[in-house]
């Protein structure tokens, strides 16, 4: 019997090694893939929350002066669209303080976001 590998004896007991290799990096590969696949999920739920949050306070902001509750109904309106909803929804002055939160898979983050006029100097209290 011929053996292809000069320092092993015919009939050593490494066959089906190639198979546990390919196994234990396909393994390694999903893993891998599943991360990434979240990773980008993640990304894609603050990008879409933070789109919402914007476009919510710019909403707000053009509604400011007509007063809080057709501001903030305004606010809610465009979050709607968006795929989101608004969690806070402050109005000051002619500046809005909307935060909003957009559900995408098993992630739901929370984005602030402020509009209102250039050089308003107006300050909004935190959360």
């Amino acid at each position: 019997m011929w053996c292809v590998r000069r320092h092993h004896r015919c009939g050593e007991r490494d066959r089906g090694v190639a198979t546990v290799w390919v196994a234990m990096t396909t393994a390694t590969l999903c893993a891998v893939f599943a991360v990434v696949l979240a990773l980008g999920q993640a990304v894609a739920a603050r990008h879409r929350a933070g789109g919402a949050a914007d476009l919510a306070a710019l909403a707000a902001a053009d509604r400011a002066l007509q007063g809080m509750a057709a501001a903030c109904r305004a606010a809610e309106e465009v979050a709607t669209a968006q795929g989101a909803v608004v969690a806070r929804c402050a109005v000051q002055g002619e500046i809005a303080d909307v935060t909003a939160r957009a559900r995408f898979g098993p992630y739901a983050p929370v984005v602030r976001s402020r509009a209102g006029p250039p050089g308003a100097a107006e300050v909004l209290p935190g959360p």
